[in-house]
């Protein structure tokens, strides 16, 4: 009796078969799973780095409010130091113009008599170095 030789190979190609279509079926539910997944976990990642950009953005006002703080702060403390410097050098100026005044009008009224030749003698400092009124009298 003649075999039958493509049925034999059927029969025994059926059972390995229908196990590849169940594995390439679970392949294929782990796909769509996966994708499914991918889907989910990048929408939740999308929404987190909305939400984070948009925390930045909020922030982002309060960063600059504390910044011009610092700035404005900043910018005082070197206005108070510039104004105590000019106030040091103001007082310095002062006292030196104060010191020289007296011999200056001294020499500006010496000058002036000496311009007007009264023939007089020159008097005596109109004012002393501490630029008080001085004694009048012939030199």
């Amino acid at each position: 009796m003649p075999a039958d030789r493509s049925a034999e190979a059927a029969a025994e190609l059926q059972s390995p078969l229908v196990l590849l279509e169940q594995a390439e079926a679970e392949a294929r539910a782990v796909r769509e799973r996966a994708a499914r997944d991918a889907a989910r976990v990048r929408a939740e990642a999308a929404r987190q780095a909305e939400e984070i950009v948009e925390q930045a953005r909020a922030r982002a006002h309060e960063v600059r409010a504390e910044a011009a703080v610092r700035a404005h702060r900043s910018a005082e403390a070197e206005a108070a130091v510039l104004l105590s410097d000019a106030e040091q050098e103001a007082a310095r100026v002062r006292r030196r113009a104060a010191a020289r005044t007296p011999a200056l009008v001294n020499r500006v009224a010496a000058l002036v008599i000496e311009e007007l030749g009264t023939g007089e003698d020159v008097p005596s400092p109109i004012l002393t170095r501490d630029g008080q009124p001085g004694e009048r009298g012939p030199t």
